[in-house]
């Protein structure tokens, strides 16, 4: 937890709202979208989507734009709304008001079209681990409805499996288990991939895995990738937009880079008394806020000015032992987005 002597604001790159009661609505979804485009502008597309049960409202009004060709994390708290949200793009749950779209299509949650060309991991995959992965992906297809073997080739080769693939699925680690579920996820050959928390319970190596394997979705697939993870280092490394979301509501979105630029700099001190330091670093003209963590002070300030804040310390009689320079990360901007507003 941190102390914040005062509260700076961050230049919104994209948007960040203060607090979930804030919403950007997105323009609604237009009549355009009955048809369906070869390269749509965005993948994902929701307009003012409402999921109520009982008198629990899981997702309040979300407006989500995701762009085409992007890998996207969407990130939140848990009971956010986010596993809703997918639920309800998929067509597995109903939503109680709202629209939304995919690759251009409207969602109907009684109607498969909108989904032809999306592939989806919901959870972790379940598989009959005494049966081989192939064995596996051919039951799956069948009752899929697929005509023939081929996608399933094309998809345990992009996963990495093939060699694999007769194999028993119990002889399996997690993350190649998790890899098989997205080969499962890519039978229709997809041009949107939803993932929900595909990286959950991974060790190192399992998450290297995922990792590379998404990028090269993109990349070489020109796929869309939307996935939502409590993950925030390895978000930060993979997606290229990110949206946040609390209590149903959108607070911030956009891509990574701009939501992470700020026009101030971070800078970490180790000192010998922390409150003195907070004390007199906020009262310093140049210091737009500073918080007090266990072991530093974290204080955000003007980039040229860190050597006079030493200096300004010094002349109260505090020994600085460390002046670190610190980038602002994704974790830094959630946590901030996570604070409960000031009363």
């Amino acid at each position: 937890g941190a102390t914040s002597a005062s509260q700076g604001a961050r230049t919104p790159p994209a948007f960040i709202h203060d607090h979930p009661s804030g919403g950007v609505r997105a323009p609604a979804l237009q009549q355009r979208l009955t048809v369906a485009q070869p390269m749509p502008t965005y993948a994902i597309e929701t307009c003012a989507l409402h999921k109520r049960y009982g008198r629990r409202q899981a997702v309040a009004g979300l407006d989500l734009r995701v762009p085409t060709g992007c890998i996207y994390g969407f990130l939140g708290p848990n009971g956010a709304g986010k596993s809703t949200t997918i639920r309800m793009l998929l067509g597995l749950i109903k939503p109680t008001s709202g629209s939304s779209a995919l690759l251009g299509r409207p969602v109907r949650w009684d109607d498969t079209r909108s989904r032809r060309e999306v592939g989806a991991l919901v959870e972790g995959p379940a598989f009959v681990d005494y049966l081989s992965a192939r064995q596996n992906l051919l039951m799956l297809g069948r009752l899929s409805g697929l005509p023939h073997d081929q996608p399933l080739e094309e998809a345990l080769q992009l996963v990495g499996l093939a060699e694999r693939q007769n194999d028993r699925v119990r002889t399996f680690s997690h993350g190649m288990k998790q890899r098989l579920g997205i080969a499962q996820a890519l039978f229709p050959r997809p041009r949107l991939l939803i993932l929900d928390e595909p990286a959950q319970g991974l060790d190192p190596q399992g998450l290297v895995e995922i990792r590379d394997l998404l990028l090269r979705l993109r990349d070489e697939r020109q796929m869309t990738v939307f996935l939502s993870s409590h993950l925030l280092h390895e978000v930060q490394l993979i997606c290229d937009q990110v949206g946040v979301i609390s209590q149903g509501k959108l607070i911030a979105g956009g891509p990574v880079a701009e939501l992470l630029k700020t026009d101030h700099g971070l800078v970490r001190v180790q000192v010998d008394d922390l409150p003195h330091a907070l004390s007199a670093a906020s009262e310093l003209p140049y210091v737009e806020s500073a918080e007090q963590y266990e072991n530093f002070l974290q204080v955000s300030l003007e980039p040229d000015k860190v050597a006079d804040l030493n200096a300004a310390l010094v002349a109260c009689g505090l020994r600085v032992s460390a002046l670190m320079p610190h980038n602002p990360d994704l974790e830094d901007l959630y946590l901030e987005l996570m604070k409960p507003p000031e009363s």
